[in-house]
């Protein structure tokens, strides 16, 4: 029996007015989901644990099986293993976005213009965060570059205390005076970023080309090393993970499942769909078990307000990868399940994550029951079935 999970990130949203009260998944042709929902079983999963922020960390790790009350620490400790960072016991490690700011005077009257910088080039970021670090020439803590704007802040052998930081995806067009971290150090950190940013070469060539500039550093996602017991030990099956993003590879690594990388995976609209999908085939025919396709797309689109890219990137996820995956272990002599879902809502009206009850499907091969339904929050309601212990989620796939 092969296994795949198909993870569209943030793809679950509320009913739109722009789309005449329906969601995304409620008006995006979509074939394959809806084929699989139809004649798979559907159901909703509650992937985020009451008590816990409905983060892609807490949410993702509830699908790989892992309790997030029992092994969530912080979202930056599981991208920090992604890039190859070795965590101390006492180190503290925190996410560092490069964002865009407004332009007042005071740091405190700024608004929150883009959590990404435009999805800032890796190479762009690399040269920031290198001449940021020597420019700040911190004691006890370092900076390391991530994927765009996504990048790792690490404060070595810190005392205990108990940060209140804010991701700046949850503050998309809002004043940042009230969000601002509750540590002099993170703050002064992040004050400093600024003032040596606003003039850098990268960021000027990027306002003469009308892009948001990566003007300032924003720490969020604070945490210590987690301890995740290894994927194999506890499924005894051989797992890969496919994706564009750190923080899930971050829980590959640790888990001990392969990472393949993908060339031209982005983790937004433009990322390598076809790439992505034929890799999750490749694994497969090559003696993986199970492949666990992480793609971000839908829930970057969420998180920027884009409703038309929301459903293209739902489309182009049926189009490009269900299909493919489908068409190529039909044809093979395995058995197999196709497992698809959000791993949490990410609605267009609020721009952030919510911890609501995503559907879910899952499929095996000449599974030819008809059940009338589609691969939607709606259907997934009427299927009358819940979960609500997501980290359970991945004992019932593979049964």
């Amino acid at each position: 029996m092969k296994y795949i999970i198909i993870l569209t990130d943030g793809a679950a949203d509320y009913p739109c007015e722009k789309l005449g009260g329906k969601t995304p998944l409620d008006v995006a042709e979509k074939p394959y989901m809806d084929y699989f929902a139809n004649h798979g079983e559907l159901f909703l999963v509650k992937t985020v644990p009451d008590g816990l922020k409905p983060g892609s960390d807490v949410a993702n790790l509830s699908v790989f099986g892992y309790d997030p009350k029992i092994y969530y620490t912080g979202r930056s400790p599981l991208e920090a293993a992604s890039i190859g960072v070795n965590l101390g016991d006492n180190d503290v490690s925190f996410r560092a976005n490069l964002v865009t700011l407004s332009d007042e005077e005071n740091y405190e009257d700024k608004t929150m213009v883009d959590y990404s910088s435009d999805e800032i080039s890796t190479g762009e970021a690399d040269i920031l965060i290198k001449d940021l670090s020597k420019f700040l020439n911190l004691k006890n803590y370092s900076l390391y570059t991530g994927v765009s704007y996504r990048h790792l802040l690490v404060k070595e052998n810190a005392a205990e205390f108990t940060y209140e930081l804010i991701p700046p995806h949850d503050i998309s067009d809002k004043k940042i005076k009230e969000y601002l971290p509750n540590d002099v150090e993170i703050l002064d950190i992040m004050k400093r970023s600024h003032e040596f940013l606003k003039n850098h070469p990268v960021n000027i060539k990027r306002r003469k080309a009308g892009l948001h500039e990566a003007n300032s550093l924003w720490v969020w996602g604070d945490g210590k090393k987690p301890g995740i017991p290894k994927f194999f030990d506890k499924y005894r099956i051989k797992g890969a993970v496919i994706s564009a993003v750190d923080l899930i590879k971050g829980i590959g690594k640790l888990s001990g499942m392969e990472v393949i990388e993908v060339e031209g995976a982005t983790g937004n609209i433009n990322t390598n769909f076809e790439g992505k999908a034929k890799a999750a085939i490749d694994a497969l025919d090559s003696g993986f078990d199970l492949v666990y396709l992480h793609i971000e797309a839908p829930d970057e689109c969420g998180h920027r307000g884009e409703v038309e890219n929301k459903i293209k990137s739902i489309q182009l996820i049926d189009l490009l990868v269900i299909k493919y995956i489908k068409e190529k272990l039909d044809k093979s002599n395995e058995d197999y399940k196709i497992m698809v879902l959000p791993d949490h809502p990410t609605p267009l009206n609020l721009k952030t994550h919510t911890g609501d009850p995503v559907p879910c499907v899952i499929y095996k091969k000449w599974d030819y029951g008809n059940f009338g339904y589609k691969f939607s929050e709606e259907d997934a309601k009427k299927a009358n079935a819940i979960l609500n212990q997501g980290h359970l989620l991945m004992d019932k796939f593979l049964g």
